[in-house]
C-alpha cells in the first residue's frame, strides 16, 4: 500500500511537471507568434510606408539686386539657392537630373539645375546652386503689375520643380516617387532681403 501511494505521488508529480512544461512551451510559442506579428506590422506600417521626400528651397541671402522704377519697372537679382531634399524613408531616394524654375506671374525669370544624385535614408540632401533672375522676358501687362509691386518695395517670386526617382528599402523593395516643389517668396527691394518664404 505504501509503495502504491508513493507510485501515485510520483505519477502525479510527473503529470504536474508535464503540465508545467507544456504550459511553458505554449507561452513561449504564443510570445514568439505575437513578436512576429508585431514585427510584421512594424515592417508594413513603418519600414514599408514610402513617402515622397520634401523638395524645398530654404531662405537665402541676396548677392545683388537691381530694380527699376514704377514708370520703368524691371529687376535683376543673383543669389545662391539652398535646395533641400528631405528623405524620411528607411531607404535612399535616387532621383534623376531636374530643374527648378523661378517665375514671376507664371513667367519663367530664372532657373536652377539639379544634378542626378540621391538623398540617403532619414537624411536631408543639401544642394547650393547659383541663380540669376531677370524681368527681361515679362510682358507689358506683367511689367505694369511689377511697377505696382515696386511701389510697395516687394517682388513676389515662385520656385517650382519636380524630382522623379525611386526609394529602395532593404535593397529589394522599390517604389517610384515624385517630389514637387512649390514655394512662394517675397523679396523686399528696399532691404534687399527675403521678407518671407513659404513652401506647400
Amino acid at each position: 500500500m505504501v509503495f502504491y501511494r508513493k507510485d501515485q505521488e510520483s505519477q502525479q508529480l510527473t503529470d504536474e511537471e508535464r503540465r508545467k512544461k507544456k504550459m511553458k512551451w505554449t507561452i513561449g510559442i504564443t510570445a514568439f507568434v505575437i513578436f512576429q506579428v508585431v514585427q510584421a506590422l512594424f515592417f508594413v506600417l513603418v519600414i514599408m510606408k514610402f513617402k515622397s521626400p520634401k523638395f524645398r528651397v530654404s531662405e537665402f541671402d541676396i548677392q545683388s539686386l537691381n530694380v527699376g522704377t514704377q514708370a520703368s519697372p524691371s529687376f535683376d537679382m543673383t543669389f545662391v539657392a539652398p535646395i533641400r531634399i528631405k528623405n524620411t524613408n528607411w531607404g535612399p531616394f535616387k532621383y534623376g537630373a531636374s530643374t527648378v524654375n523661378f517665375t514671376y506671374g507664371g513667367v519663367q525669370v530664372g532657373q536652377a539645375i539639379i544634378p542626378k544624385s540621391k538623398a540617403n535614408f532619414k537624411s536631408t540632401k543639401k544642394i547650393n546652386v547659383d541663380v540669376t533672375v531677370s524681368s527681361t522676358s515679362l510682358s507689358a501687362d506683367l511689367k505694369s503689375t511689377l511697377g505696382n509691386q515696386l511701389g510697395s518695395s516687394v517682388i513676389t517670386l515662385k520656385s517650382q520643380g519636380e524630382l522623379n526617382g525611386k526609394i529602395t528599402v532593404m535593397f529589394m523593395f522599390k517604389k517610384k516617387k515624385t517630389s514637387r516643389m512649390n514655394c512662394t517668396m517675397e523679396i523686399n527691394t528696399s532691404t534687399k532681403t527675403v521678407q518671407s518664404l513659404h513652401c506647400d
